[in-house]
């Protein structure tokens, strides 16, 4: 049976989550083909705090946000974001509740190369019919420092500032969460720590919320909390993470029979 972790904001109460899953369970194809991708997890991740997901190649890091994020279903146990239970949500208003209470980075960029940095920050918005804060979206760019790329085309930009207009545009809508798939995974060392910087800033700065699967664990260093997965299953957690304590903890998760 999966362990329960409960997470809690800085004053101690456990209700201060911005997601949670309980018992979540994932399974693939059916009889031979059968595969248990997630084996009733459960997990909280706190308001205002940045979490880093790691865990061997297989483990059901990627499946576990994916699941939490609404963009794959649930096979069991549920999941939500805030007050709102995913399982049983129609098309229609999880596209909504994404749309307004997500926000997704990933290794691709994903930007339209057509639009300029400034108009593919507020392109969710504006297909939602969503007026943009001006002050919020300043803030936003003013700490990503791209003040003065805002009238550039994707191609008129280096990885490491097509990320950071990747993750303006999802702090753009204010989400209740923010989801990184290996947000670094397509940088240069130096780009991806200006990244990290950033997703550690806006949790700090701009009281956002950050979960981030990683393989890096330099890059999990900058979380305030590492929950590892092995086999589908949480395998326990790391708070205030330094990256040799990271990658002793997952040298552990490796070799069979020192999961704890």
């Amino acid at each position: 049976m999966s362990e329960t972790i409960p997470e809690t904001s800085e004053g101690g109460a456990a209700d201060a989550v911005a997601a949670r899953a309980e018992d979540l369970t994932k399974v693939y194809g059916q009889g031979e083909t059968e595969v248990v991708a997630l084996d009733r997890v459960t997990v909280a991740f706190g308001r205002g705090r940045f979490t880093a997901i790691m865990g061997p190649s297989g483990s059901g890091k990627s499946t576990l946000m994916h699941c939490m994020a609404g963009l794959d279903s649930i096979s069991a146990g549920s999941s939500r974001i805030e007050e709102v239970e995913l399982t049983g949500l129609d098309d229609r208003r999880l596209t909504r509740l994404r749309r307004d209470r997500i926000g997704f980075v990933f290794q691709a960029f994903n930007l339209l190369p057509t639009l300029t940095a400034s108009e593919n920050i507020t392109l969710p918005l504006d297909i939602a019919g969503r007026r943009p804060d001006p002050g919020w979206v300043e803030r936003i760019v003013t700490t990503l420092g791209l003040a003065r790329r805002l009238g550039h085309r994707p191609g008129e930009l280096s990885g490491g500032q097509q990320q950071r207009v990747a993750l303006a545009r999802a702090l753009a809508g204010r989400p209740a969460i923010i989801f990184a798939d290996e947000p670094t995974g397509n940088l240069d060392s130096r780009a991806g720590a200006e990244v990290l910087g950033f997703l550690r800033d806006s949790v700090r700065d701009l009281g956002q919320t950050v979960v981030m699967v990683t393989h890096d664990p330099v890059a999990a260093s900058y979380a305030d909390r590492v929950v590892f997965l092995a086999d589908g299953r949480v395998a326990g957690e790391l708070h205030e993470p330094t990256a040799d304590r990271v990658l002793d903890r997952v040298k552990a998760l490796d070799s069979p029979g020192t999961v704890s």
